[in-house]
């Protein structure tokens, strides 16, 4: 019988995760000439706060480790070349993926590592890349692995194995995933018979454990991300903020995430994880309360969701809320006058398998983009100004 431990799989050094927590405020600027944008400024680490003026905002939902469907998201909605080059078309848009890459698929870490490489050239071009930390990955943070497939846990593998030929440069070597992961699953594919099934589970559940641990290379890498972002004057974050939520303090919230998946978090200092933001049903990444079937509401409650959302946006000096986590078997909608946007469709075939689609905003006017065939037809259309 083979045993496997941590010490028999390569470990990144303790300098792939930051000690240190500090505030950032950074902007990107276009590069392109005769442009009269302004730059985008990011305040808050992880980002909270951004003023991108003049931007074209696009909104993805749960991706759920589905390369194929998300890379088909992403180039419909105009920011991904359809060449396979993996190549960032979107010149200075901004693109807000809101969480649950993890779990039910098998390319979940391809995922992560094409949206950090469409970030660094979304930059270059004056535009950016945001993703909101949802549900699935502070589970997987905290260890909670049920509903990883058997083939993301071979990814998991993989990907340290693999991290091995970089000599631990993690930055190059995350981007590069991306393009490298489909051969590496084939040739384990082609291996699967000499190994035999049990020891490459056993060999994937124990590297899954070091990459998503508190202070593991993946967990600080979801910690780059916050759970409640505002865009102009745009709210995203995966399940929904409430008014304890705004009370409390965004930016507080997301730093304490950060810290927690950084490992930042002394032991002896009997501080949990931040449940606030991420256990129980009325946490920012579990919150269904907007997601609900309005046609199963009584008018009563259709009130008080509609007067706990406008007290929320109105303490955040927000708009609208874009919001993932509940499957929309109708397609992305919106509710309550389209304060609430819900872009979640269940695109992963390891969820519904639908049809892909996403949230344009532009000038203050958004649009759900259905198809590449059909790019410019609106489900619905909406002027705040």
């Amino acid at each position: 019988m083979v045993s496997l431990c941590l010490n028999s799989l390569p470990l990144p050094p303790p300098s792939s995760c930051p000690k240190k927590l500090t505030e950032t405020s950074s902007s990107f600027s276009n590069g392109s000439i005769g442009t009269a944008l302004k730059p985008i400024v990011v305040n808050g680490n992880p980002p909270t706060f951004v003023s991108a003026p003049g931007r074209r905002i696009v909104a993805v939902g749960d991706l759920h480790g589905d390369l194929d469907q998300a890379r088909y998201a992403l180039e419909m909605a105009g920011v991904l070349s359809s060449d396979g080059q993996d190549l960032w078309t979107g010149e200075d848009a901004v693109l807000v993926q809101l969480g649950d890459v993890l779990d039910r698929g098998d390319d979940e870490i391809a995922i992560l590592s094409l949206l950090r490489s469409l970030g660094i050239q979304a930059k270059a071009k004056g535009g950016a890349v945001f993703q909101v930390n949802g549900n699935h990955e502070t589970m997987n943070v905290e260890g909670d692995f049920r509903y990883v497939e058997s083939d993301a846990f071979d990814e998991c593998a993989d990907f340290l194995e693999y991290l091995n030929d970089y000599e631990y440069d993690w930055d190059e070597a995350f981007v590069r995933w991306c393009g490298v992961s489909r051969i590496w699953k084939d040739e384990r594919k082609m291996s699967r018979n000499h190994w035999g099934p049990w020891n490459l589970r056993q060999k994937g559940v124990i590297a899954r454990s070091v990459l998503f641990r508190p202070g593991g290379p993946l967990a600080c890498e979801l910690a780059r991300h916050a759970v409640a972002l505002k865009v102009n004057d745009w709210i995203f974050c995966h399940g929904g903020l409430l008014p304890h939520h705004v009370a409390y303090g965004i930016e507080k919230m997301n730093k304490e995430v950060s810290q927690w998946m950084r490992g930042l978090i002394e032991e002896d200092t009997n501080r949990n994880m931040p449940f606030i933001a991420t256990k129980g049903y009325d946490s920012v990444v579990w919150n269904r309360l907007y997601s609900r079937d309005i046609s199963d509401l009584a008018d009563y409650q259709i009130n008080q969701i509609n007067a706990i959302l406008q007290e929320t946006l109105q303490a955040l000096g927000a708009k609208a809320m874009v919001v993932g986590h509940t499957p929309q078997f109708s397609g992305a909608n919106c509710e309550y006058n389209c304060s609430i946007w819900r872009i979640d469709v269940g695109m992963s075939s390891g969820v519904l398998n639908s049809r892909p689609e996403v949230l344009e905003i532009r000038d203050d006017k958004a649009r759900v983009i259905r198809s590449k065939r059909n790019r410019f037809s609106e489900l619905q259309m909406v002027d705040y100004l």
